[in-house]
């Protein structure tokens, strides 16, 4: 009797130990960000709430790439072409959101250089507007790829990846909203 073993393809576990490593990364920063609250120097902050907005903008994004995915397994080009259109724009607005967000914690004062709480602040969240902006640029290039009539290749490897990688930084971004508005 022979058993088959269920393989992951090489790209997917590739993302997965990328997902790892970004993951131990922001546990390292998070972890130095409670160490660190505890200095007498520390300053506690508020955060606007255009940062819900930009979350309820991502999980929408999230959506879309889901409903993406489903229109790219039924061969739904033009339904999946409106879905990745809709998740990256709502990527961007994520991103222009965030800018706002930074914009208003900056004009109240809370600067890079006013406190080392204010740093640690724009370090997690720009690593994190990183991390998106690299998911939206991904997003483009898929969607552009979907209109090329060089390439007809129906393979739904790259969209299950895109598929993980933009919900990880959907979940990654409510786990940092969770966190700071906790750990002040």
């Amino acid at each position: 009797m022979t058993t088959e073993r269920k393989k992951i393809h090489p790209h997917k576990f590739t993302l997965w130990v990328g997902l790892g490593s970004i993951v131990m990364m922001f546990a390292g920063l998070t972890s130095a960000y409670i160490v660190k609250r505890s200095q007498a120097n520390w300053v506690t902050f508020d955060l606007p709430s255009v940062f819900w907005y930009s979350t309820a903008v991502m999980v929408a994004s999230s959506l879309a790439v889901i409903l993406a995915l489903r229109n790219f397994r039924e061969r739904m080009m033009q339904r999946y072409r409106v879905m990745m259109m809709i998740s990256s724009l709502l990527g961007v607005l994520f991103i222009v959101l965030q800018v706002i967000g930074f914009s208003q914690l900056w004009n109240k004062g809370v600067t890079l250089q006013a406190s080392v709480s204010f740093s640690f602040l724009y370090v997690i969240v720009g690593l994190h507007a990183v991390h998106v902006i690299g998911g939206v640029l991904a997003l483009w290039v898929m969607l552009l790829r979907s209109y090329s009539s060089k390439v007809r290749n129906y393979s739904i490897v790259p969209v299950e990846l895109m598929n993980t990688y933009w919900h990880f930084v959907d979940l990654l971004w409510i786990y940092l909203l969770v966190f700071l508005l906790m750990i002040r």
